[in-house]
């Protein structure tokens, strides 16, 4: 009886000395390379992280980091001195739908701040909330002088992945030209044809009202940008004053969401987005 007990007290000590020694964060998947890190965290992509290295600006457990320099969340990594703080990296990143308004600017420009706080204010990722160490990342975005929906998030490694699968995502727009298309512009629209050659996936353009000279058009197509679409209308003779997205891929831009606001993706609107981008992109 008393061999017994010992043996099961030896069982539960070993099982706590194997919860005690179990690895936990990315050290579990081993090191990474340091560019990596820091496009998951959101700090940068990996190009930018890759110029921060050559340039010296990175420094791995007090040593200047070198390219191909790999990393554990354990490691003391600092760029320009301050330290990089790993633990940013626990949980998904934040995936926000915004309303931006024609010409709103996107981001601030790059004197914005300390000189220009005011815009600083003015442009939509400066409204966003942020965590230390965060920088948000447009998908696909919209040039500033058009609007409507933009999808911007703070983690690195989520932003290369829809970017990369972005191009296989249908999209809505809509689009205001001066008078009505012809029947020949809508053919021509359709079609696609572009003056570089190229031919965007247009699936379908509807009109949709208007009011005075100006009319409504929807338009839906597979892996196109704003800039594009505009392009698009202006090869068919039509004056185009505004396009609009209203859709990319799984997120719409709902009439609630008024412009100049943002709000956080549902965990259900998350995996829809990340199950289209899988799947038209061809991952497993």
């Amino acid at each position: 009886m008393r061999a017994m007990r010992a043996r099961s007290g030896a069982r539960r000590n070993s099982g706590r000395d194997r919860r005690r020694r179990a690895p936990t964060g990315p050290d579990t998947d081993g090191p990474e390379r340091l560019q990596k890190m820091l496009a998951r965290l959101g700090l940068a992509s990996r190009r930018e992280a890759e110029s921060w290295i050559r340039a010296g600006r990175l420094t791995v457990n007090g040593a200047v980091a070198t390219l191909g320099a790999r990393v554990r969340s354990s490691d003391q990594v600092r760029l320009d001195g301050r330290v990089v703080h790993a633990h940013l990296s626990c949980g998904p990143g934040h995936v926000y739908a915004c309303h931006r308004s024609p010409g709103e600017p996107l981001a601030a420009y790059p004197d914005a701040a300390p000189a220009h706080p005011a815009r600083a204010r003015g442009a939509l990722l400066g409204r966003l909330p942020r965590r230390a160490g965060r920088r948000f990342i447009a998908v696909s975005p919209m040039p500033r002088i058009d609007g409507g929906l933009e999808l911007v998030t703070s983690d690195g490694e989520l932003a290369a992945r829809l970017q990369r699968a972005v191009h296989a995502l249908v999209s809505a727009f809509s689009v205001r030209v001066r008078g009505e298309l012809t029947a020949t512009q809508l053919q021509g629209v359709l079609e696609g044809g572009l003056d570089s050659g190229a031919h965007l996936a247009v699936e379908r353009c509807e009109a949709a009202g208007g009011e005075g000279a100006n009319r409504w058009y929807t338009l839906l197509a597979r892996g196109t940008s704003g800039k594009q679409v505009r392009q698009l209308l202006e090869r068919q003779g039509a004056l185009v004053s505004r396009v609009l997205r209203t859709q990319l891929g799984p997120v719409l831009l709902e009439r609630a969401l008024a412009r100049g606001r943002f709000r956080e993706l549902t965990q259900e609107e998350l995996r829809a987005l990340l199950a289209a981008s899988a799947a038209e992109a061809g991952e497993t």
